[in-house]
């Protein structure tokens, strides 16, 4: 059974909006995010087997991981965590090692802990995603990977357009067509010390992108 830690952000509304989010979280987005879950798997998966979730929510991916993975997973919300941890006992998932609550701006792990770093729709949520970006950085190894799964907005033509229209319905999902990728690659880019690797659409219809990018050694 995964041990839970926990460690309290003071974000009290962001965690009362996650509350009230935890009880139908799956129903809303099991399906249509799971593509891109398991991409953002495959990815972390290629760099090695000590893996950690900042924004693990529900757990939705924890399922995706083999046996032979070490997964920790965080998240701000104490309601959404705790599904995971039922999730993990009730499926018995040894892969598990640890769930704890956690700010994804104050990760409490030492430096160059993990071989990659994941967070699925978690970096246009965070109210200062470059500081996030920053501690996933500085936990991760060299010649590890941040794998980030998340709708980033794009830059310009028709389906910017498309997204300037559905942008309200889009807001209430927690998805924001303001946050473009570009923000993350100039954030590496000022960094100096991470390289972008890639940015690759999943299904569906591209609307979710997989951004994976490298730790120098």
């Amino acid at each position: 059974m995964a041990e839970v830690r926990y460690v309290q952000p003071d974000m009290t509304v962001m965690r009362k909006a996650y509350a009230r989010w935890a009880p139908v979280y799956d129903l809303v987005y099991d399906g249509i995010t799971a593509p891109a879950r398991r991409d953002a798997v495959t990815a972390a998966l290629a760099c090695g087997r000590e893996i950690l979730e900042v924004g693990v929510g529900t757990g939705l991916s924890l399922g995706d991981y083999p046996v032979n993975a070490r997964v920790t997973g965080v998240d701000l919300s104490e309601h959404m965590l705790q599904r995971a941890v039922e999730k993990v006992e009730r499926h018995h998932w040894s892969q598990v090692k640890l769930l704890a609550v956690m700010d994804a701006c104050r990760l409490g792990f030492a430096d160059a802990t993990f071989d990659a770093v994941v967070a699925q729709f978690l970096i246009t949520l965070v109210p200062h995603p470059e500081a996030a970006l920053d501690e996933m950085l500085r936990v991760l190894r060299p010649g590890g990977e941040i794998v980030l799964a998340n709708h980033f907005g794009a830059a310009e033509g028709p389906i910017a357009r498309v997204e300037e229209t559905v942008a309200p319905l889009a807001s209430r999902l927690g998805w924001s067509s303001d946050f473009k990728a570009s923000r993350v690659e100039n954030w590496a880019k000022d960094r100096g010390d991470v390289e972008v690797l890639s940015l690759r659409p999943a299904f569906p219809l591209g609307f979710f992108k997989v951004l994976r990018l490298r730790k120098a050694r």
